[in-house]
C-alpha cells in the first residue's frame, strides 16, 4: 500500500495563501498573516494606490506579501519585484504559484546608481538578513547579489507604481530613480534608522519628480505619493 501525498498546508490571509512554511513564516509573522493584519498599513495603502493596468515594481519582495496583493486584488499589467535574499526567492515563487499568478515576477537582486555586486548577508531569522554586519555576530552565510543600473531597470520596464521599504541604502537610491514616469508610490519609512534628513531626502525626492504626499494613502511612516489626486 502506498501512502496517499499529502495536500500542501497553508496560512490564509486577506484571501491569500502563503506556503506553512517554518523555515520562512515564524513567530509574529504567522501570527499577523492569520489575523489579516500582516504588513497592513502598505496593504491598505497600496489599495488605495493601485489601479487597474498599472505596472507595479517593488524593492524588497519580502516573504511576497504585497506582489501578491496588488496581482490578486487589483488588475495589473505586470508586477516585477526585486529581492536580495536568495534564500527567499523560491518561497516568493511557491506564494505566486498558490495564488495562480502569472503577471508576477521576481528578481534576486537589488537596484543601484550601477551595475555590480554587492555582499547579502542570511540569518536564521530569514527576515532579518540585511546587507549589514552586525557588531559582534558570528560570520553570518553571506551571498554576492547582483546589482542592477537602476535606470535602466525602469527604462525596459516602465513602472507607474513604486512600491518600496525604506530600511538605509533605499534612502539614497530613491533621488537617483527615475521617478518622473511614475504615477504613484508608497513607501515604507523607518525614520529611527533613515533620521529625519534620511525622511526629507524621500519627500524632496518625490517633489522635484513633480508627486505629491497623498493622504488618503498614508499612515504614520507608510506613505503615498501620487501625481494627480
Amino acid at each position: 500500500m502506498t501512502d496517499t501525498p499529502t495536500e500542501p498546508s497553508f496560512i490564509h490571509s486577506r484571501g491569500m495563501k502563503f506556503p506553512d512554511d517554518p523555515a520562512i513564516l515564524r513567530g509574529r509573522v504567522r501570527k499577523l498573516l492569520r489575523q489579516n493584519a500582516y504588513e497592513a498599513k502598505e496593504s491598505e495603502a497600496a489599495l488605495r494606490v493601485v489601479r487597474e493596468g498599472d505596472r507595479v515594481i517593488e524593492l524588497g519582495g519580502g516573504v511576497g506579501y504585497m506582489s501578491t496583493l496588488v496581482a490578486s486584488k487589483r488588475q495589473v499589467a505586470s508586477v516585477h519585484s526585486f529581492e536580495a535574499n536568495p534564500n527567499l526567492i523560491p518561497y516568493i515563487r511557491r506564494v505566486h504559484a498558490a495564488n495562480g499568478l502569472s503577471n508576477v515576477h521576481v528578481t534576486n537582486a537589488i537596484l543601484g546608481p550601477a551595475p555590480g555586486k554587492v555582499d547579502f548577508h542570511v540569518r536564521e531569522q530569514i527576515l532579518s538578513s540585511s546587507m549589514t554586519r552586525f557588531d559582534g555576530e558570528a560570520p553570518p552565510e553571506t551571498h554576492q547579489i547582483d546589482v542592477l543600473d537602476a535606470a535602466k531597470v525602469f527604462a525596459d520596464l516602465t513602472p507607474t507604481v513604486l512600491i518600496c521599504d525604506i530600511e538605509g541604502a533605499e534612502v539614497d537610491l530613491i533621488p537617483a530613480l527615475p521617478l518622473n514616469n511614475l504615477r504613484a508610490a508608497i513607501i515604507e519609512l523607518h525614520p529611527q534608522w533613515i533620521g529625519p534628513a534620511g525622511v526629507n531626502k524621500v519627500f524632496s525626492a518625490f517633489m522635484q519628480a513633480g508627486m505629491a504626499y497623498y493622504h488618503r494613502g498614508s499612515h504614520n511612516k507608510v506613505v503615498a505619493f501620487r501625481r494627480e489626486w
